[in-house]
């Protein structure tokens, strides 16, 4: 395998894993500055979607220039 991993090996982490069962102990964030912090996991940057068109939008018009100029 390309990771290191042998069907084994990882046969063996699976069997581990269920046995410690860290699901079962994942309690989240605790304090209010963790919880503000998770807040943001799913946050996509919706600034940089706005460049990137803005991006689009001048590459589009330099093109548009380049063939008036011609």
């Amino acid at each position: 395998m390309a990771n290191g991993w042998t069907p084994e090996r990882r046969a063996r982490q699976a069997e581990l894993i269920r046995t410690w069962r860290p699901w079962e102990k994942s309690t989240g964030p605790r304090t209010d500055e963790g919880k503000v912090r998770t807040r943001h996991n799913g946050f996509k940057g919706g600034h940089w979607l706005t460049l990137r068109g803005l991006a689009a939008a001048l590459r589009a018009q330099r093109e548009v220039l380049a063939g008036i100029e011609r």
